[in-house]
């Protein structure tokens, strides 16, 4: 189900996937946004009641004006969660929700019932850099996200329209995404997580692909010295959009983990 979420008196208005029923579950997404329908929230859905919202700047979603940083969008999803009546909710992240999903725990210890970060971004390590997402070529970009590049879900989701509108279209939505995103992820994606990791309390799960070449694996290790109550899964076969390459291996291990 599709929904517009009003925020702060129309401050933000916000387009929302919501799934199924249950103990709460939000789900903060990635640089690239949401798919119109997602499968593996469909699935978490069978056992959570899932809110997964559009970032400002994203999609439908309004307000990216007023989020200038890391306090700004953390401060963003506890209005959120004040809002949809869940001020404690299991948190579920990937890459750059990853990273915000890790501060919203950081800022607030009573936010997070339990944590999930899939291949989250928010470390820099120099020897293990990340490839700079904003300066690829759209030809190399399912190279970099996926284990298979000319599997079908990475074809789907990085064809380059022939129609010369659906180009268009697909370029000022890239733009529009990447300036928001840029906020937290460029030049490189550290803005302070390590000295506030400390103060998670939640516990939480890690999930990695063991083939991410956008962040590496090596970075788990940062997260799980930091991240006090942290345990890793590595999930086999899969890049950094582990969702769409290991669907049921990835919501298994989440619903394992945040029953359990």
């Amino acid at each position: 189900m599709n929904t517009t979420q009003k925020l702060l008196n129309g401050k933000f208005s916000l387009e929302m996937q919501v799934y199924g029923s249950g103990e709460p579950l939000l789900y903060l997404h990635g640089a690239g946004g949401l798919m119109p329908v997602e499968p593996f929230l469909e699935d978490l859905g069978a056992h959570f009641k899932v809110y997964a919202p559009q970032f400002p700047g994203y999609g439908e979603s309004t307000g990216s004006e007023h989020i200038d940083d890391i306090a700004d969008a953390v401060l963003f999803y506890h209005e959120l969660m004040d809002e949809l009546g869940i001020p404690t909710a299991n948190l579920v992240g990937h890459s750059m929700g990853g990273m915000l999903a890790a501060e919203v725990a950081a800022f607030d210890v009573h936010r997070a019932g339990k944590l999930v970060l899939i291949a989250p971004a928010g470390f820099w390590i120099d020897a293990v850099p990340i490839p700079d997402l904003f300066a690829a070529q759209l030809t190399e970009i399912a190279g970099l996200l996926f284990h298979d590049p000319n599997s079908p879900a990475a074809q789907m989701m990085t064809a380059i329209p022939s129609d010369f509108k659906a180009l268009e279209t697909m370029y000022v939505e890239r733009v529009k995404r990447l300036a928001t995103a840029s906020k937290f992820l460029w030049p490189i994606p550290d803005r302070g997580l390590k000295k506030r990791a400390y103060r998670i309390a939640a516990p939480t799960l890690l999930l990695w692909g063991d083939d991410d070449k956008l962040i590496p694996p090596a970075y788990a290790k940062e997260f799980t010295s930091r991240i006090k109550n942290s345990k890793l899964e590595i999930i086999k076969n899969a890049g950094h959009m582990v969702m769409y390459e290991q669907q049921e291996a990835l919501v298994g291990a989440i619903r394992k983990f945040l029953k359990g």
